[in-house]
């Protein structure tokens, strides 16, 4: 039995939007590209099963300034895991992308087989999917449980009880707040704000194949080529302030418009004064690191916690339940690196 206190897909939740990123380079994050690789085969399994179009291989553009470090790295780790890239100079990015101002780049790698999965559609064909398979589906808001012992049921809000062996807490930014004692100062939800921007008419450079999905890391920015007419995506992958999934504000800031407009204006220069034709407040919720949460709770040893995740979390998705799902069942061994005690109270973020 899932329950769901918004529903599937919903507009509060961090993998509620229309697209994220799926790509393979971590720098020497290998577990990471494993997991991503891994994934991305299962998310084309889906598609196929589900008859929607869950992933558009637009290609992953990774951008370096100077500091070239990651991309080397990231370049080795591709090359152990047979995964394929191409290495391109800024004056070969220039011309195969004369739309895009690459001022302040020295290279970048593009992963041609990477892209975009569709997020909130990818939510409602996990659930359907899993319902033909006799999984059951509620929207309901699950009360903290609290026990000394094994769990033996979660009481809800609207006064229901669902039994089970084992219960796992996957709540995203919820993780917080659900185990506030536990995960208080350990997981951070923070607002993030997004931007798509509508493209000329008659305009097919910002639209796949024509522009690859990108990160210019120097500047702690991505996005995406117009998917599906929405407009060319961007966001700043910085952490944003602190929040509460429940009560922030889903109204972007005027000092995050400006700033955007600058961007867009800086980086895609035929965007310049272009329409803002949608935008998003949605929330990551990283560990101190980066790194996954995958771990029993101390006090409930069959209750589990799994999170940390964000946008990052998502592409992982089918990888990452894999391995919970081995976790349970006794099949796998356990990750230090996922493990709650790893997790600091204090922000020093290495996974990218």
């Amino acid at each position: 039995m899932v329950l769901e206190a918004y529903g599937a897909g919903h507009s509060r939740a961090s993998s509620g939007g229309e697209t994220r990123i799926i790509r393979m380079s971590y720098a020497k994050d290998e577990i990471y590209t494993r997991w991503s690789h891994r994934s991305l085969a299962q998310w084309k399994e889906l598609s196929a099963a589900c008859g929607q179009q869950l992933f558009q291989q637009t290609g992953v553009l990774w951008m370096e300034g100077e500091d070239i470090g990651r991309l080397r790295d990231s370049q080795e780790t591709l090359e152990r895991c047979g995964i394929g890239y191409e290495v391109i100079d800024n004056p070969t990015l220039a011309r195969r992308y004369p739309q895009v101002n690459f001022g302040g780049v020295t290279r970048g790698l593009l992963e041609p087989e990477s892209g975009v999965l569709m997020a909130r559609r990818g939510v409602q064909a996990v659930i359907e999917e899993a319902k033909k398979k006799g999984a059951g589906f509620r929207i309901a808001q699950a009360i903290a449980p609290k026990a000394n012992g094994p769990l033996t049921s979660v009481a809800t809000a609207s006064g229901e009880n669902f039994s089970a062996q084992q219960f796992v807490f996957a709540c995203g930014p919820w993780l917080a707040k659900i185990f506030p004692e536990l995960l208080g100062s350990r997981i951070f939800p923070t607002r993030q704000e997004v931007f798509f921007f509508g493209t000329p008419p008659g305009d097919a450079r910002f639209a796949p194949p024509a522009l690859p999905t990108w990160l210019f890391n120097n500047d702690d920015v991505y996005g995406m080529p117009d998917i599906e007419s929405r407009g060319l995506k961007l966001a700043m992958d910085d952490h944003g302030q602190p929040t509460d999934p429940d009560t922030q504000s889903r109204i972007v800031s005027p000092q995050a418009v400006e700033w955007a407009r600058h961007y867009v204006a800086r980086r895609f220069p035929a965007l310049k004064g272009a329409p803002i034709t949608e935008t998003r407040v949605c929330q990551y919720e990283n560990t101190s690191s980066g790194d996954f949460l995958i771990d029993c709770h101390p006090e409930m040893p069959n209750v589990w916690l799994a999170g940390g995740g964000s946008g990052h979390g998502f592409k992982h998705g089918p990888a990452f339940g894999e391995h919970l799902a081995g976790l349970i069942c006794g099949e796998e061994k356990a990750e230090p690196r996922f493990s709650l005690a790893s997790k600091a109270t204090h922000k020093a973020r290495t996974v990218h």
